[in-house]
Order: C-alpha cells, then structure tokens, then sequence
C-alpha cells in the first residue's frame, strides 16, 4: 500500500484542525513535500538524533512527533545549534518532518481526553474553551429547495452544538429580485420584480470550515446568484480549547488519587501542593505546561489539576481550594504516540506505522 504525505496529512487535520493551534506553535508540515510518497511512518514524540537513525534503520522516509522540530524560523542553517543540525539531518536524508502539536493539545478528542480516559474521569468538558472560533451562516432559498441546501451544509460540518448535530433556525419568508438582460434566472423572468416564497437558514459552524460551507452552499443553492451573510460570533466554542475537567467516580481521598495517577501515568515521583484533607470527586487536566489554567481549574470547582513545569510559586496558588500536581512534561504527553497511531491505522489498517521505541525524556531523575 502507498500513500503521500498529503494523504496523511487530511487525515490528521481533519481529526485535530491547524487553525487550533496556538499562535507560537508550529504544527504541520515543517519538512518535505506534500505528493511525496510514503515508504514507512514512525510516530515520535519529539524528534532527536536518535529517533533520525531509528527512522533510517527502519527504511522511514515520514516522522510524525508531536513535539515541532522547528518552533521559531530559521535564518540560517549552519549546525549552530541541535536543531540546525536535526534539520540538516532529515533534508539530507530526505526525511519529511510533521508536527501534532497544540492542536492536538486542543481538540476535544485530543491528549487530555485520553489522559481523562486513562484515570477514569467521565463527563468530560474543555475547561478553557476557544474563542474566536466559531461563526454563523446565513442564507435564502426558495422554500422547496430548503431542504437540499441545509442537508448540504450539515454535511459540510456546520450545525454542530454541544452533543447535537443538524442545528440550524429557519424562517418563512418573501424574496423580491429582478434580473437584468444578462442574467439566466432559476426562477422569475428577465426585467420583472419577482417575488419568491424563500427560507432564511441558519447555522453556526467552526471558523476554519468558511470556504468549504461556503462551495457546499454553491453547489446546491438553485439561484444563480446566492445571497449569503456571514458573521463572526464571540461565543465559547466547546469542541476546542485548554485543558479538560470531569467527574471522578467513586470519589477518592487525595493520597488514593495521587497513588492512582502515579502509577497509571507510570510517574518515578510526583509534585504536588499541600495536601487538604478533602476528597477529589472533580479533576481537571492539561497536558504540558498548564499553569497558565489553574485559575480556570478553581473556577471549574475542581479538587485536583494535573499539569505539568509547575513553578515553585505557583504552588501557593493551590490555597486550600484544590490540589496541584506536577506529573511531568514528558510523562503527561507520552501518550501522544499512541493517540496519534489510533488516528492512522483506523484510517488505513493495512499500513504499518511505527511507534518510536525512543525514550526522548531529557528530564533524569536520580
């Protein structure tokens, strides 16, 4: 079976979207050429010397990590530095390089789902939702073709609320237009105000779906001119966003929950704040560095948060309401290989992807 890269990019775009990475980030494609064809993948969960050579041992001409290689533009390539030399690596070997990063990170079925999954938290919800997201279609059709044209833009992924699909409002009302001398009308007849009875339909949908909703509508609108609004809405968006919160049940005291996470996540050692004898029914997660949430954990009313590169003064942030532990950067997001490998081969079974057998961790413990 091959593939090229491109093929494997939708995939992967379509399940954790580019436009949900963060602004400092560097997810996607940072090395290669979409049409290239695949000989092996190897799945990493950053990309170091070593993983280079277990990729050339292996015949892999495709590392996926979920760390970038590249995070900030190169001016030059001089083997300056280790990603200088990495970089010079992988062109010379004609390796492509991709990146799952905070996209991942922020996708609803993302890293923090499965680390939810793994420690039993149900009724998970992003804990900070994305901004800036979503907006909202509108448009008009004759009242017999209002159907085709709201199917059309459910299955372009607009109407998605919550846990509910095919969302969309819809008003009756009267169109007026006339057609010039150089227009073919759908319906009416050239120079004379027509008066239509027309549907007003509307859907919200994710930003970053705009121009494929919009051809969607194109192609099954029966006017020869569509007229369509579109706004921007500041509504939350709950399919993105940081971190995670749910429901641990049975609830657990804090030296239960802590030995669980410690041994589940297979932690040589955990960071935590001070311990305050309270039991821990609700939890909120951040993989990688999530400091930046722990006023969104307390809000949320959550009794722990699981993060991790926590400070020695954010520590004092806990006051009491809840407990912070540091569960470490790699050991929170290890797990990235395999989230990444379930996306791939249930895409495509008869492919061998190879999960990186390369301990990356540059944090020891003695």
């Amino acid at each position: 079976m091959t593939m090229t890269i491109r093929e494997i990019k939708q995939v992967l775009e379509h399940y954790a979207p580019l436009e949900l990475q963060e602004e400092y980030d560097n997810a996607g494609l940072i090395i290669g050429n979409p049409d290239t064809k695949i000989s092996n993948i190897l799945i990493s969960l950053d990309i170091t010397n070593e993983v280079l050579d277990e990729a050339l041992q292996n015949d892999c001409n495709f590392i996926i990590s979920h760390h970038p290689l590249i995070f900030k533009g190169l001016k030059r390539l001089v083997g300056e530095d280790h990603v200088q030399l990495l970089t010079v690596k992988a062109i010379q070997n004609q390796i492509a390089v991709y990146a799952m990063h905070t996209n991942l990170d922020n996708s609803i079925n993302g890293l923090n789902a499965w680390v939810c999954d793994l420690l039993g938290i149900k009724n998970c919800r992003i804990l900070s939702p994305g901004k800036g997201l979503l907006s909202k279609l509108v448009t008009f059709c004759p009242v017999n073709h209002s159907d085709r044209v709201r199917q059309a833009l459910f299955e372009a992924g607009a109407g998605h609320i919550g846990n509910y699909d095919c969302c969309s409002y819809n008003l009756t009302g009267q169109g007026t237009f006339r057609a010039s001398e150089n227009a073919n009308p759908f319906i009416g007849e050239k120079n004379v105000v027509h008066v239509e009875p027309e549907s007003r339909i509307e859907v919200i949908f994710p930003r970053f779906i705009e121009h494929r909703l919009v051809s969607a509508l194109l192609q099954n609108h029966p006017y020869e001119e569509v007229a369509y609004d579109i706004y921007p809405l500041s509504n939350t968006a709950g399919f993105a966003g940081s971190g995670m919160v749910g429901e641990l049940d049975p609830a657990m005291t804090e030296t239960q929950f802590l030995e669980k996470v410690k041994k589940l996540l297979g932690l040589p050692c955990l960071r935590h704040s001070e311990l305050v004898g309270k039991k821990i029914s609700r939890v909120a997660v951040c993989t990688g560095s999530g400091a930046f949430l722990i006023p969104e954990a307390k809000y949320s009313g959550a009794d722990a948060f699981l993060t991790a590169d926590l400070k020695y003064h954010e520590f004092f942030d806990a006051n009491g309401q809840l407990i912070l532990a540091d569960i470490g950067h790699y050991e929170s997001e290890r797990f990235a290989k395999d989230l990444i490998y379930g996306i791939l081969i249930k895409k495509f079974p008869n492919f061998a992807f190879l999960i990186s057998k390369i301990d990356t961790n540059p944090v020891h413990y003695y």
